[in-house]
């Protein structure tokens, strides 16, 4: 789109609780060193190290979230999970887990090949923070946070299903008087 500037390269698209924000965390993929802080590192070396207010872990896809891990991370300034294609869905298991099973209230943030296509879904999930892919834009992904007024389930965002929310409607209808 000609009216959308490009952003840099070396810094991906970056949203915060549906707002473009500046993403202060450099994301450490296994096998590299830490060069500063703040940093997102793998769930390995987070859980081998201190951790603090300067680390964070990042979960692979197929991290097993049990009770004692997840116990662990309520202790992390945010909690990153990745995805390493966008059809895979396990993300989003893990991102509802943290929030409902576990009442993870820091922020969770999509990292790897997460597509604006993607953000309504991993919202209702549970992320709040979302690492977009390079060639995503800000505005696509501002606009497709709201694509869809209503969801039929329930989720983080939304517990009480669609099918609840309308008989509270109607039944509230039908006790406010009518005008004459």
């Amino acid at each position: 789109m000609p009216d959308q500037a490009p952003h840099s390269a070396s810094q991906r698209p970056y949203l915060f609780r549906d707002q473009p924000a500046a993403d202060d965390w450099q994301l450490i993929r296994e096998g590299q060193p830490a060069a500063g802080a703040p940093a997102i590192i793998p769930l390995s070396e987070w859980l081998e190290g201190e951790g603090g207010e300067e680390r964070a872990p990042w979960l692979a896809a197929d991290t097993e979230l049990d009770d004692a891990l997840a116990a662990r991370l309520a202790a992390a300034p945010l909690v990153a999970i990745d995805f390493p294609k966008f059809t895979d869905g396990r993300g989003y298991s893990l991102a509802r887990l943290l929030r409902e099973r576990h009442g993870y209230e820091g922020e969770i943030r999509a990292i790897g090949d997460v597509l604006v296509d993607q953000l309504f879904f991993m919202r209702r999930c549970g992320f709040d923070g979302f690492s977009l892919r390079e060639d995503q834009w800000l505005e696509d992904a501002l606009r497709n946070l709201h694509v869809f007024s209503r969801a039929y389930q329930p989720a983080v965002d939304q517990p009480e299903p669609l099918f609840r929310r309308r008989e509270r409607e109607r039944s509230q209808a039908t006790r406010e008087p009518a005008f004459a």
